[in-house]
């Protein structure tokens, strides 16, 4: 009878065996779709169906098929959508330039948007870094060292600039100071053997 056939059919269905309805089949083929995410390794969404093959890739009901499917390319995996980063790297070009930057654009406060803590630091680590630097290469001794430490903390030198100002104005006094010092005594020794010499000129004198 026509019940008893019809039942037959669905069951046949159910269990994925046989042939299926050709119209059911064309409109749905989410396990020939399924089965393709799963070899192709993506989502169900990225799984391409060709749809003047529609019959063809109802009929494929297993993996072996499917993959025969999609070696004769009736059934492909779509490209990733892609996210262009071409409009923000071109934004971020302009905001180097200072596009961009005006009032209206800022969200935080001065304070919030670079932190006077941040810029104190990293004008501290410069100094400190060119002391030390000097201080190897034997420009500045220890003392000077320190002397330049101390001013770099107490804020005197606003960049590395003033401070290289700074160091060579010190040595150039260092060694002014120290080369007057050096002609003074000089001059002193000078004196003092001048002067001996007109003590021993006067007793040669009393003597004769």
């Amino acid at each position: 009878s026509s019940s008893h056939r019809a039942a037959i059919e669905s069951a046949t269905y159910r269990l994925g065996h046989g042939s299926r309805d050709p119209l059911t089949a064309a409109m749905s083929m989410k396990l020939q779709k399924r089965l393709a995410a799963d070899i192709k390794k993506c989502g169900r969404n990225r799984i391409w169906l060709d749809p003047n093959e529609a019959s063809e890739i109802s009929m494929a009901n297993s993996r072996f098929n499917v993959r025969k499917l999609i070696k004769d390319g009736l059934i492909i995996r779509k490209a990733v959508k892609m996210h262009s980063r071409a409009r923000v790297r071109k934004n971020l070009e302009a905001k180097r330039k200072g596009r961009h930057t005006g009032v209206g654009k800022r969200r935080g406060t001065r304070e919030a948007r670079m932190p006077s803590k941040i810029l104190w630091m990293r004008r501290q680590r410069v100094l400190r870094r060119l002391l030390r630097k000097y201080r190897q290469q034997k420009k500045i001794d220890k003392h000077l060292y320190h002397y330049f430490y101390r001013h770099a903390k107490g804020n005197c030198y606003k960049n590395k600039r003033v401070l290289v100002e700074a160091i060579h104005k010190m040595k150039a006094e260092k060694t002014k100071a120290k080369a007057l010092q050096e002609q003074q005594e000089a001059r002193k020794e000078k004196a003092k053997l001048l002067k001996a010499k007109k003590a021993a000129k006067r007793d040669e004198a009393l003597k004769a």
